[in-house]
C-alpha cells in the first residue's frame, strides 16, 4: 500500500483512468440517448423482454421498470469498460512498474530475459479477454439475481486480473519455462490475489448496481468509478510484481537456475 502512494505509481493510476475516460466520454456524447432509446423500444416490442416489463407492472414495481432501459445499458457497459481498463493497464502500466521495481535494490541482480514479448502479450490478452466475454455473456442472466451482482463481477475480473497480471509481470524477467511453471505452481494463490482484486473493484460495480442515480447520472459517476479501478489495478501490479518476482528468484535458487543473479 506504501509503494501505491509513490508518485510514480499515482500517476500510472491516473494515466489510464484519464484516457479511457476520455474514450468512453466521447462515445457517451454520441451513443447515450440513441441506445437508451434502442433499448427502450426493444424492451416493449420484444417477445424476449416485453413480459418482464409485464411481471413489473403487474407486480406494482413500475419504478424498476422506468429504469430498465438504463438498468441494462449499464449491466452491458460495466464490463466493457472495466476490461477497456484492465487491459490499458496491462499493455501500458505494467511494464512502467516493472521498470519502476528493477531499480529497487532488491530486483536489481534478477535477470532480465525478456521472453514474453509484445506479440505474445497481446495474443495471451485477446484470448484470455475472449474467454472472459464468454463466460460473461453465459453468466449475463444470473445477475439479475441480486447477490450475483456482486459476486461474479469479482470472479471474473479476478481471474482476467490473474491471466493478465501473470504474464506481464513476468514478461520481462521470466523465460517461457520459467513463466509456465511458475503459474502453474502458484495457480490458486495467484487466482486468490486476482479475486480479492476483483473484490475491491466491485465497491464501485455494487454502487452501479444498488443506486438508481448511479443509473441517472452513470456517464459521471462512472468517470469517478473509472479511478476507483485504475487504482485497484495498479494495486494489483505492485501485488503480483512483488510476489512473481519474489517467487522467481526462489524458483532460480531451488532448481540451480544461474544467470546474472547474485
Amino acid at each position: 500500500m506504501i509503494g501505491l502512494m509513490h508518485p510514480k505509481m499515482l500517476w500510472l493510476s491516473l494515466r489510464p483512468f484519464l484516457f479511457v475516460s476520455i474514450a468512453w466520454g466521447i462515445l457517451f456524447f454520441f451513443i447515450w440517448e440513441p441506445t437508451l432509446e434502442i433499448i427502450r423500444v426493444f424492451i416493449t416490442t420484444s417477445f424476449l423482454t416485453a413480459w418482464i416489463a409485464d411481471v413489473m407492472s403487474a407486480t406494482g414495481w413500475d419504478e424498476i421498470r422506468a429504469v430498465m432501459a438504463p438498468l441494462l445499458l449499464v449491466m452491458v457497459l460495466i464490463p466493457l469498460i472495466t476490461i477497456s481498463l484492465l487491459v490499458f493497464v496491462a499493455f501500458t502500466s505494467i511494464p512502467a512498474v516493472i521498470k519502476h521495481l528493477s531499480k529497487q535494490a532488491h530486483y536489481q541482480s534478477l535477470h532480465q530475459v525478456n521472453a514474453g514479448g509484445v506479440w505474445g502479450s497481446i495474443v495471451y490478452a485477446l484470448i484470455s479477454i475472449f474467454i472472459c466475454f464468454f463466460l460473461l455473456l453465459i453468466t449475463l442472466p444470473i445477475w439479475w439475481i441480486p447477490p450475483m451482482v456482486a459476486i461474479l463481477p469479482p470472479l471474473l475480473w479476478g481471474w482476467l486480473t490473474m491471466r493478465l497480471m501473470s504474464y506481464d509481470v513476468l514478461a520481462l524477467h521470466a523465460s517461457a519455462e520459467e513463466r509456465d511453471a511458475l503459474i502453474a505452481e502458484h495457480r490458486w494463490r495467484l487466482l486468490g490475489m486476482g479475486i480479492i482484486s476483483g473484490m475491491l473493484g466491485a465497491v464501485p460495480t455494487f454502487f452501479w448496481a444498488t443506486s438508481a442515480i448511479a443509473y441517472i447520472f452513470f456517464p459521471i459517476v462512472s468517470f469517478f468509478a473509472l479511478w476507483i479501478y485504475s487504482l485497484v489495478f495498479i494495486f494489483s501490479a505492485l501485488w503480483f510484481a512483488h510476489y512473481l518476482l519474489n517467487a522467481l528468484r526462489e524458483y532460480r535458487m531451488i532448481n540451480g537456475v544461474v544467470l546474472n543473479d547474485a
